[in-house]
């Protein structure tokens, strides 16, 4: 499944979801590196 995630106040991160962690950050993989961060929520 495709995810956006946040990692400062102005970058963003689009990836395969890897796994979702307790803390509400998920992990995404871009080709061979994987990065953390918070979800961004959908527009209603």
């Amino acid at each position: 499944m495709l995810r956006t995630i946040i990692l400062g106040s102005c970058v963003s991160v689009q990836g395969l979801l890897e796994k979702k962690l307790p803390d509400g950050r998920i992990t995404v993989r871009v080709g061979n590196t994987v990065f953390t961060g918070l979800p961004v929520r959908p527009a209603n």
